[in-house]
């Protein structure tokens, strides 16, 4: 009998789990040690920059500030003791004006696997157009970071913070939808359980529990 391996997310995947968590919570102690963990385990300092700046979007833009901050202390001091980190690249223009709409729509659509309509979004409009234009505009027309790590960062931190799990529940799906598989979310619980909390997996599988 041939015995299946199932997939699994790459040590630089990984990394980024624990990253988002605690950049999310506020925990500086532990996401300078997981921000190590990660650009030693081959993320660049544009993936994590980027990683860092995405979750204002969700943790909102004291928790991004702050983790922006200990990435750039972080960094200092690895230069200073002779470690020489992967700058990695900066992302391409991104479209302005209607431009940006566009792109924003076709983007949130491609993620969500439809377009995204409801009586949240008619009752306020503001919302839906400030996730298309900027969300999924301005930042997943960024092209320095993948739509995976993108996803895997987002899950990461929504699981870690209580009382989102719609949203959890949604990239879930939209993970999926990006070509993040079962078996590598199943890891993530499992990072999740073993280097984050027990809370934070038990909320990330109830979540893939309901995609099925």
């Amino acid at each position: 009998m041939t015995m299946t391996t199932e997939p699994s997310l790459s040590p630089q995947q990984e990394a980024i789990v624990p990253m988002a968590a605690y950049a999310a919570t506020g925990d500086l102690s532990r996401l300078n040690v997981a921000l190590g963990q990660a650009l030693d385990a081959g993320l660049s300092i544009s993936d994590c920059k980027e990683i860092l700046t995405q979750l204002y979007a969700y943790a909102g833009f004291p928790r991004s500030l702050n983790a922006l901050t200990a990435l750039m202390k972080l960094l200092q001091t690895r230069k200073e003791q002779g470690t020489a980190d992967v700058q990695g690249r900066e992302p391409g223009p991104v479209p302005v004006g209607e431009a940006l709409l566009e792109a924003g729509t076709e983007n949130q659509t491609k993620l969500a696997g439809a377009p995204v309509t409801g009586p949240l979004f008619e009752f306020a409009p503001a919302i839906s157009l400030y996730l298309k234009t900027h969300l999924f505009g301005d930042i997943f027309c960024r092209d320095n970071l993948d739509w995976q790590s993108r996803e895997l960062a987002t899950v990461a931190a929504l699981a870690v913070m209580s009382g989102t799990e719609p949203q959890l529940q949604a990239h879930m799906r939209i993970s999926m939808n990006v070509g993040v598989s079962a078996g590598q979310l199943r890891h993530l619980v499992q990072v999740l359980a073993e280097r984050v909390s027990l809370d934070a997996s038990e909320r990330a599988q109830s979540a893939l529990r309901g995609q099925h």
